[in-house]
């Protein structure tokens, strides 16, 4: 197969990895910046260019967007289904999985286990929003961060009321949750491709902190899953429409609990702690799976 592989830095972990894992099994790869495409949008021939020359010939697309791309990133991966390519993640996947507030709709819809959220612009009782949820200590989230960012930790009422006004005084919404403190720190990432969970590890958070992203000094381990956890990831997955994901999952009292459904998941930390080819796994995935003009989304925007 001649694959694209969407990424802005082709000496990322992820991106070597599932070059190494395709050209190993014969394919080839060409790995291309996203924003350095442009495109020719018309009805009978659509078409990308890259460099000064038009990108043809390619069986499949494997995008790794960036969330501070994702307009741009999802229009290209748009294009190349336009033109018949089998696309790894759909655009319509992807943009549904960066939205947090659709996906958490999304994931409600299908009666998914999620933590008690509650969203707001500016509501006239802040104190009714904070009770809503449970109370405090509850979790404030932008719907712009990632890796962490932008996810605040109100421990008691009064600095929950603070935190939203000072958010509210920048004019942005926020998703305000429960907070799961029977996790410890620790939350769960869920590797899925197609309809399985092929690797899974904890996420421990560092002392003195909530958030268990590695970014933020987070560390990682083998875990053993249940049923009913990796039930809820394979449906999380599904929801979002999701070929190859992460699902990032909360032990509560109440079960499994999906905290977000990552659309362009890293390798590094999945491999190491499970000691698993999952670069493998998709490019295998891929070559099962792709053919010409197989996409759901087209059409539909």
């Amino acid at each position: 197969m001649k694959i694209a592989l969407l990424s802005r830095n082709r000496n990322l972990y992820s991106t070597r990895r599932l070059i190494e894992a395709a050209e190993a099994r014969g394919h080839d790869v060409k790995v291309l910046d996203v924003l350095r495409c442009y495109m020719n949008i018309t009805s009978h021939r659509p078409s990308i260019h890259y460099k000064g020359e038009e990108l043809t010939g390619f069986d499949a697309v494997i995008p790794r967007i960036g969330a501070s791309v994702t307009f741009y990133g999802t229009a290209v991966s748009r294009q190349f289904e336009m033109m018949g390519v089998f696309p790894l993640n759909e655009s319509v996947a992807i943009s549904r999985s960066r939205d947090k507030l659709r996906s958490m709709q999304l994931l409600s819809r299908r009666g998914i286990g999620l933590p008690v959220t509650g969203f707001a612009n500016k509501p006239d009782d802040i104190a009714d929003l904070i009770k809503m949820v449970g109370g405090a200590p509850l979790v404030i989230k932008l719907l712009q961060g990632t890796q962490g960012i932008g996810v605040v930790l109100a421990e008691t009422p009064k600095a929950a009321e603070s935190v939203i006004q000072s958010f509210f005084g920048l004019n942005v919404s926020v998703l305000v949750q429960e907070y799961i403190g029977e996790a410890g720190g620790a939350d769960i990432r869920c590797f899925v491709i197609g309809d399985k969970v092929v690797a899974a590890m904890k996420r421990q958070a560092k002392e003195g902190e909530f958030r268990s992203n590695i970014h933020r000094g987070g560390t990682a381990s083998l875990i053993r899953i249940t049923p009913e956890e990796r039930s809820t990831a394979v449906r999380a997955a599904k929801t979002m429409g999701l070929n190859v994901c992460g699902v990032d999952i909360l032990r509560s009292n109440h079960g499994p609990v999906v905290m977000e459904v990552n659309s362009s998941p890293g390798l590094e930390s999945i491999e190491l702690a499970t000691n698993k080819d999952v670069a493998h796994m998709i490019i295998t995935f891929l070559e099962q799976k792709a053919r010409k003009g197989d996409t759901k989304t087209r059409g539909r925007g």
